[in-house]
């Protein structure tokens, strides 16, 4: 084995003992030709890119927990506190068997999570009451998960992306928002960020938000020697956040920082792709 090799092997091996948990029984997803979309879809190739979709989806997290109804079914119903890893791992999972593996076990990952969904409900601290099935609050989770992905690739892997596939990617990301019960669900990227500042009325920050924000951006790497890869993932994940949304996490992104971790998670990105790509 080449020393290229050896290098592409451990890569891939710790990318996939941090997005896998074998002690559930979790195995990387097979790519199917049977896939809910087919290979040469643009969401395939957003959603292979490991350093993206963890910035993006850290970003989006951050996002979405802006709205209320969002983080409260998060709060009420979820282990986060002692398992924000696995909590991500799930979601990064779920994306992963939607977007890659056989239709059957994309509709059987559907359906168990509009299970779960089904039983989330409960009341807000304003006495609103709020349910996770609820296809307005679903549409915005699409929205904001998918802009924040779309975002993260075109920051971090390709910067040209023509609009037409931009807008392609919503269209095809759109048939797993419209079977877990989304409505209205954006087609375009133009629509998905319409439908975002429509939002923006219902949006709040407070102590919860603000406590959940920490235990995402702070919570204890999985190995030491990945401290660094996490940290500037963290970066970047405020970073891709609209500055309105930064404004109301309070958080901040020195300029002066910006070319050098974007840089270095560029870097980083680049290296991943190259090991998976052998």
């Amino acid at each position: 084995m080449s020393a290229a090799d050896a290098l592409r092997r451990a890569m891939i091996g710790e990318v996939r003992s941090f997005f896998h948990d074998t002690a559930r029984g979790d195995a990387p997803v097979i790519r199917s030709d049977d896939a809910l979309l087919p290979r040469d879809c643009v969401a395939w190739r957003v959603h292979g890119d490991v350093m993206g979709m963890m910035i993006g989806g850290v970003s989006a997290l951050l996002l979405q927990m802006l709205h209320p109804a969002a983080l409260a079914g998060v709060w009420d119903f979820s282990n986060f506190r002692e398992d924000m890893h696995g909590r991500l791992r799930r979601t990064a999972r779920f994306i992963a068997l939607t977007t890659y593996a056989q239709r059957d076990d994309a509709e059987a990952a559907i359906a168990r999570v509009k299970a779960i969904h089904a039983q989330v409900q409960g009341t807000l601290p304003d006495g609103t009451p709020y349910r996770a099935d609820d296809p307005h609050l679903l549409a915005w989770v699409h929205a904001a998960e998918s802009l924040s992905f779309l975002a993260a690739w075109r920051r971090y892997g390709e910067p040209g992306m023509s609009r037409a596939d931009q807008d392609r990617y919503f269209a095809e990301t759109a048939y797993v928002a419209h079977a877990l019960g989304a409505d209205p669900v954006p087609a375009t990227r133009a629509e998905a960020q319409a439908l975002l500042e429509r939002y923006r009325p219902e949006l709040r920050a407070d102590a919860r938000s603000a406590e959940v924000a920490k235990l995402v951006l702070r919570q204890p790497p999985q190995k030491l020697a990945l401290a660094p890869v996490q940290s500037l993932v963290m970066q970047a994940a405020v970073d891709l956040l609209p500055p309105w949304a930064r404004e109301m996490h309070g958080l901040r992104v020195p300029r002066v920082a910006q070319p050098a971790f974007r840089g270095a998670a560029r870097g980083i990105a680049g290296t991943l792709r190259w090991a998976f790509r052998g």
